[in-house]
């Protein structure tokens, strides 16, 4: 089952200037500010910049649906003829993060928080 897309990452150069960018457009402070990623919510949103995200593949925002089971919808993405991207990681905090690429190279994102 999944809840939507609640979650959108950017993989970002530059960090500070992106930032400095996403607090302009949100009008919020970041909740997680850390060299490895930064986060903001906002109208619901989740919105997330990783300074590491180009070498992981990622090519632009990659949206991420949240789900009650990320391996069960994983498999079944992956049977489906989406390619793995990341497999199933634990982020911390009780969160997995995975991702595809759908046919027409499009990221798809999957997101679990198991934290009670």
């Amino acid at each position: 089952m999944t809840a939507g897309l609640q979650t959108i990452i950017y993989p970002v150069k530059d960090l500070d200037r992106a930032k400095a960018l996403f607090t302009a457009l949100l009008k919020v402070e970041p909740y997680a500010d850390e060299p490895y990623y930064v986060g903001f919510k906002a109208a619901g949103q989740d919105v997330g910049l990783d300074p590491s995200g180009h070498s992981k593949g990622m090519t632009g925002p990659v949206p991420y649906w949240h789900v009650t089971d990320l391996r069960e919808r994983l498999a079944a993405l992956l049977e489906a003829g989406a390619e793995l991207l990341q497999d199933a990681q634990d982020v911390g905090g009780g969160r997995l993060i995975a991702s595809v690429k759908d046919a027409d190279g499009n990221l798809v994102g999957l997101l679990q928080d198991t934290a009670a």
